[in-house]
């Protein structure tokens, strides 16, 4: 399937989003599209599946012009949008999620269950996914959420398929086999639009770039005639000379230290420190446990055992309320559900940990309030025309400063970072790095559990590699390397 898009624009109010933007995908070609957040990327494809009805401008399909009222239309006609975030039916199983909509029923209307369950298993397969059918959606996690939805869309035998930050939650290993999957795809001649902020993953599976900024179409190249400098100064408009920012580490007390931490089925006899001033970077497959410790020190979830102890005391934290107190601050994996109110403003977001110390008497000072929002939204260079504005129309990244934002304010003692980077664009990754190296100057400790072994050893002073649930190793960052987190990961020595 050949696409066209000439001249397209697309405003929301007086927010102009796409002013003119050029976009050309081939038959059986995989396309990236990159730009930082904000640049238009993800609307301009919401305007080609229908979603959004553009304001101007002619799109073609195999020639012939062609607009879509709504994305369902779009996927009858051979093109499926997997979107960054999930669109997964947390109360149903695995198996009615990846046939919600396209049932498979009988003769008199009953559901044909068997067949259902073997295409499932098929699909499955081909992605070397053994998520259980019957499975609950909610409880699986981001990783196993975002191979169902990639699932979903391969078994529509979809023409184009658009993938919007299609790894983010991935592990190696299931990065490896999605991207075998889309070169069988690519054979067949499926065409891929691939939006991500991994250059490693363009570079290595991407036959032509798009970038985009603010709105428009700066450049179309084959990946072999570009490199990654070029690509990142222009998406950004300037240089940026070093991916990480340097670090000079002064690690002083210990602020955090677990002592046997067991949950079980989940984690056992857990123990490690983080000290002021200090990265700890916590690396691990999927499933491995990584994100279930953070929850427990955290007081989302209960421990079976062990101890937590901050600045020498030993502390009982059964609730976030108590965390937050303690000093504690965590930025969870999943910004849509746990980390934002997406119908809530900018405002509200960033003020909901610190809410009661604008109110001393039970009023709110609202401009000690908005002075504090504004000072956040600067120093996390936020992109929006007020405050006030639900942070749901945010981009992705911008929705992730204001989750930062929201424990940044708090002044916390120690900062649990989950993925902190998940769907953000090299400028802001490297706003964020700075971020975490200015917290660290100041003395707060932080751990940042990451599935990207380049920013974990790129940002990390000390890497703890989890697997099965246990700490399999606490290495330095000198002595760290991709090879030793990886066979320490997979249960090596």
């Amino acid at each position: 399937m050949r696409i066209t898009m000439e001249n397209i624009y697309k405003a929301f109010g007086t927010n102009q989003v796409l002013t003119g933007v050029d976009f050309d995908l081939l038959d059986g070609e995989v396309h990236a599209l990159m730009g930082e957040n904000g640049a238009g990327k993800s609307t301009m494809m919401n305007v080609l599946t229908g979603l959004h009805a553009g304001d101007s401008g002619v799109i073609k399909i195999d020639g012939k012009e062609t607009y879509f009222k709504n994305p369902k239309e779009a996927e009858q006609s051979g093109i499926t949008f997997i979107h960054q975030e999930l669109n997964i039916w947390p109360d149903m199983t695995v198996l009615e999620n990846l046939f919600i909509g396209k049932e498979l029923k009988n003769s008199f209307g009953l559901l044909k269950i068997n067949e259902t369950k073997t295409l499932a298993k098929k699909q499955f397969d081909r992605l070397a996914v053994s998520i259980p059918l019957d499975k609950e959606a909610g409880s699986c996690s981001v990783g196993e959420q975002q191979m169902i939805e990639i699932a979903k869309a391969l078994m529509t035998e979809a023409k184009v398929i658009i993938m919007d930050e299609p790894t983010a939650a991935l592990t190696e290993r299931e990065i490896s086999k999605l991207f075998d999957v889309i070169s069988s795809l690519k054979k067949e001649g499926v065409s891929i639009v691939y939006i991500s902020h991994r250059m490693e993953e363009i570079f290595s599976i991407c036959d032509r770039i798009t970038i985009m900024r603010d709105g428009k179409t700066v450049d179309t190249k084959a990946i072999p005639e570009t490199n990654f400098d070029e690509v990142v100064r222009k998406m950004v408009g300037r240089e940026i000379t070093d991916r990480f920012p340097k670090r000079n580490p002064n690690p002083a007390e210990t602020v955090l230290e677990v002592k046997g931490l067991t949950k079980k089925g989940h984690f056992e006899d857990v123990n490690f420190s983080v000290r002021a001033g200090e990265i700890v970077g916590v690396s691990g497959l999927m499933g491995a446990g990584r994100t279930e410790i953070m929850r427990a020190i955290f007081g989302l979830d209960g421990i079976d055992g062990g101890e937590i102890w901050l600045k020498g005391e030993k502390v009982t934290i059964k609730t976030p309320e108590q965390a937050v107190k303690a000093g504690i601050g965590f930025i969870t994996e999943d910004r849509k559900d746990e980390g934002l109110i997406l119908d809530f403003s900018i405002r509200d977001n960033m003020v909901l940990p610190t809410l009661y110390s604008f109110a001393p008497k039970g009023i709110i000072n609202e401009k000690s309030e908005t002075d504090f929002v504004n000072m956040l939204i600067k120093r996390l260079t936020v992109k929006t025309e007020s405050p006030d504005i639900a942070v749901g129309k945010l981009s992705g990244g911008n929705q992730q400063k204001v989750v930062i934002a929201k424990w940044v304010g708090i002044g916390p003692k120690l900062l649990i970072l989950d993925e902190p980077t998940r769907g953000v664009d090299v400028g802001a990754k490297r706003e964020i790095y700075q971020l975490m190296n200015e917290l660290t100057d100041r003395g707060v400790a932080i751990i940042m559990v990451s599935s990207e072994l380049p920013e974990v050893l790129g940002m990390s002073d000390r890497i703890l590699v989890v697997h099965e649930g246990k700490i399999k190793g606490d290495l330095l960052k000198e002595d760290a390397t991709q090879e030793k987190i990886m066979t320490l990961a997979t249960g090596g020595q």
